[in-house]
């Protein structure tokens, strides 16, 4: 017989994988993490790392995207958690939530097309996606119903039988409510559909570290309360009777910075009359988005002028030695760092700052002399202290094996490979070196 030339799939490491995604799980609390009961015995069974690198800017919905697809942003298209929504209050924006917003191929179609069953449970940018059994990460805006909105974006009976077993265990998105829902659901999904996929997100880390900074007592707690989560995950896997054919995977996303002054670079760009009120309605010629720490300067299109007077007005307001702005990246470095081309400009604050794109009634406002507990995001992954965890163990996978250094990228077509599947071409490697000769 003729050949085609085609060469076959790689063999397949697990016939299932259970991704779970903790979310700000970075290198500053591995210590404490590592020596808890579940997450050692993952690394002490499979591969580990606290240096893995993220993607800038480091927001929840950027860097889920580049799991998910294997790509850096300026290929897959989600260069923030909320498409730009100039005067907008932050509680009452759209999210990317639905996955047409993605330019490039994602994992858990690849898994699909490969005939295989795939599970999500509060997986971003996941809405209305090919994902079998689907709960998708979304919220309900003024007006609008959220378990309609779950329905309509997810899979319909799934999330309905899912709710009325385990809704009564949420209170709304507050938390640990919310991650001990997401996690039942979880186990359910293993014993009841045992998917070769399952992609889930965790999210009381996040909220609690942006709620009272990266090293309170309240963050120890949800630590220790992930590592119970993680046991109820191992637990379903034994109970499903599918252990010595799992991968889990479990990855921070990004690291937080305890943050003290909140800059709101907008009022820069009001006093230069580039945001103006005309007839009533907030019009803007350039206007900073917010990435917590980093910001987005957006300029309506063909104004060059706009830019240049944007540029001066940041320029002299660093001339006079007002603090807050560490940098200001024009297009060649946004390149290197494989940002989204959705603006030319990005700044980044200094560490203790952070950026804000509400207009205030003073320039920098003091969180500390109000009382507020604040950390957050959005800040350029080679920061130093910044670098994520990733623990994969299971079939196949080496013991106790420390991969070093490594980029998220990097993290899809490992998942392919562990299931089977050349993913790719993308801007990652596969992590060969941790799988069993």
């Amino acid at each position: 017989m003729e050949s085609t030339g085609l060469q076959p799939p790689p063999p397949s490491v697990a016939k299932h994988l259970i991704v779970i995604s903790y979310d700000a799980f970075s290198e500053d609390h591995w210590e404490m993490a590592s020596r808890l009961p579940n997450l050692s015995k993952l690394i002490t069974s499979g591969a580990h790392s606290n240096r893995l690198r993220s993607v800038y800017p480091t927001l929840t919905y950027v860097v889920h995207t580049t799991i998910a697809t294997g790509v850096y942003p300026d290929k897959h298209g989600i260069y923030h958690n909320n498409p730009l929504q100039p005067f907008v209050p932050e509680e009452e924006q759209r999210w990317f939530w639905f996955r047409e917003a993605v330019q490039v191929p994602t994992i858990y179609d690849a898994a699909r097309k490969a005939g295989l069953s795939t599970a999500g449970l509060l997986w971003p940018v996941s809405g209305k996606s090919s994902i079998q059994y689907n709960i998708p990460e979304i919220r309900a805006l003024k007006g609008e119903n959220q378990a309609l909105k779950i329905l309509r974006s997810g899979s319909p009976l799934y999330c309905a039988r899912l709710e009325l077993k385990y809704g009564r265990i949420r209170q709304g998105i507050t938390q640990p409510q919310l991650d001990n829902f997401t996690t039942k659901c979880a186990a359910d999904t293993i014993k009841r559909h045992k998917p070769n996929l399952l992609l889930m997100h965790l999210i009381d880390l996040d909220d609690t570290k942006h709620m009272y900074g990266t090293d309170s007592g309240e963050v120890d707690d949800v630590i220790l309360r992930m590592d119970n989560r993680l046991g109820e995950i191992m637990q379903a896997v034994e109970d499903a009777g599918i252990r010595e054919e799992t991968v889990i995977m479990v990855l921070g996303d990004h690291g937080q910075f305890n943050v003290r002054y909140k800059v709101h670079l907008n009022n820069l760009l009001q006093a230069k009359g580039l945001i103006y009120e005309k007839d009533g309605v907030m019009q803007w010629r350039a206007y900073f988005q917010s990435g917590g720490g980093s910001a987005y300067l957006h300029v309506q299109p063909g104004d060059e002028e706009a830019l240049r007077l944007a540029l001066a007005a940041v320029d002299e307001y660093r001339r006079e030695g007002a603090p807050g702005i560490e940098s200001v990246y024009t297009e060649e470095t946004l390149k290197q760092l494989h940002a989204s081309p959705v603006a030319k400009v990005m700044l980044e604050a200094q560490r203790g700052y952070s950026f804000d794109e509400a207009l205030a009634d003073t320039l920098i406002t003091d969180l500390q002399a109000e009382g507020i507990r604040y950390a957050t995001h959005g800040y350029s992954p080679d920061a130093s202290g910044y670098r994520c965890n990733l623990v994969i163990a299971g079939a196949g996978i080496k013991q106790g094996y420390p991969i070093g250094d490594l980029e998220m990228v990097d993290i899809a077509p490992t998942m392919g490979r562990i299931l089977g599947m050349e993913f790719g071409p993308g801007d990652g490697r596969v992590l060969e070196e941790i799988f069993e000769a």
